[in-house]
């Protein structure tokens, strides 16, 4: 599974009480354009587990590259996971969010999928926002990495004509 690169994100959401919840996950992706979705794969031992499937409502952060160090505290269990200060309440409601995030994703659950030690949520999509990232944080083989940008294809061949 090294070999499988993902983005990297931090999922947040906010419990009744406005606890505010997190974790880093590479288990995110889309799965359907119409209806939208994503899924968020979140194992039964997570601190957050409880209080993301009773939230409803939760946050996909996608790390730029000069994130790698949030993703390590957000992985870390026994700590402040918010204690650096970077996060906002989402416009209108309690959801943690990180104003500098490469791409930022305000869900709501639809459904909920057990599998194996996890569950995976499929997530509606409400509201998405772009920060105009340099970007995004990668995890593969082990460790964090940034993919180089390139022109894409048709730019190169109009750039050389």
């Amino acid at each position: 599974m090294a070999q499988l690169a993902a983005p990297v994100t931090v999922v947040t959401t906010a419990d009744g009480e406005g606890r505010r919840w997190g974790f880093t996950a590479s288990a995110v992706t889309s799965v359907s354009l119409d209806p939208p979705r994503i899924l968020v794969g979140i194992t039964h031992g997570s601190s957050c587990h409880q209080p993301l499937l009773e939230a409803g409502q939760f946050v996909v952060n996608v790390l730029a590259g000069r994130h790698d160090t949030l993703a390590m505290r957000f992985a870390a269990r026994g700590t402040d996971r918010f204690a650096g200060g970077e996060f906002e309440d989402w416009p209108g409601t309690r959801l943690p969010y990180l104003p500098d995030a490469a791409v930022l994703l305000r869900c709501a659950v639809r459904d909920i999928v057990p599998v194996g030690d996890h569950d995976l949520l499929l997530a509606e999509p409400l509201e998405a926002h772009t920060g105009g990232s340099s970007g995004a944080l990668v995890w593969y083989q082990r460790s964090f990495h940034v993919p180089v940008q390139t022109a894409h294809l048709g730019e190169a061949a109009a750039g050389a004509a």
